[in-house]
């Protein structure tokens, strides 16, 4: 009894998952070596994300990994005051994104380890204009999200187009694509370069040590290896006269 309870409380997050990931994701161009990359991420999550959402588990300070100096962080990324060695911290009052979205927007610092890069890359690339919705805006991949399309101006608005045909059986299929209805500043390619930098900051923001972690765990399995070699051949020279 107790087994099959186990089994069915680690299933229940994967059918949950296996849910909201009904949407087709598209791979995210993800590369932490690229360091001009990541600090234009930065950049990006800055001026946009940090209006609503925290990201308390990073702090500026360690931009520093990325190529930036302090003096470069302190003139373009702090704009309200904070010092180089504090936390990400929302602009705005939660209160106030609560009253104005339903929910208070949530922290970011590990959004690329729960959601993965891959659907975050597809989500801030999916919004499109719904009127229906408290924000004019709704999510293919997130259907009903609360938060609106804080990079319209740089995507411009899409529709959700919607056609229905019959198939062989006579059955009515609908099939719905995103069309874009009104061009931002930036062209379809040069946005999703723009989302790949910032989604690939944020897979950076999730876990800044796992490069490192990525080279130790080489070095170690490399020791193990050579540790196994004069293991084996001690084990021969002590055995040699053994019969």
């Amino acid at each position: 009894m107790r087994r099959a309870l186990a089994i069915l409380l680690l299933a229940l997050p994967l059918l949950a998952w296996a849910e909201e990931g009904e949407a087709r994701l598209d791979s995210a161009p993800v590369d932490l070596n690229d360091k001009a990359s990541l600090q234009r991420g930065a950049a990006i999550f800055v001026n946009n994300c940090l209006n609503c959402h925290s990201a308390s588990l990073m702090r500026y300070g360690r931009l520093e990994e990325l190529g930036l100096t302090p003096k470069q962080i302190e003139d373009n990324l702090l704009f309200t005051g904070e010092k180089v060695g504090d936390a990400m911290s929302a602009v705005q009052d939660p209160s106030i994104s609560k009253a104005a979205f339903g929910v208070v927007p949530p922290d970011l610092s590990l959004a690329a380890r729960s959601r993965s890069p891959d659907w975050l890359y597809t989500y801030l690339r999916s919004f499109y204009r719904d009127p229906a919705s408290k924000t004019g805006w709704n999510n293919v991949v997130f259907p009903n999200v609360a938060m609106p399309h804080v990079l319209w101006e740089q995507q411009g608005e899409q529709r959700l187009e919607v056609t229905q045909r019959k198939n062989a059986e006579g059955e009515t299929v609908e099939t719905s694509r995103l069309v874009l209805a009104r061009p931002g500043k930036l062209s379809n390619a040069d946005y999703d370069r723009y989302v790949g930098d910032l989604v690939n900051y944020l897979d950076y923001m999730a876990e800044p040590a796992q490069q490192a972690r990525h080279m130790w765990g080489v070095v170690v399995l490399f020791f193990l290896a050579i540790f196994f070699v004069l293991a084996l051949l001690l084990k021969k020279e002590y055995w040699k006269d053994v019969r």
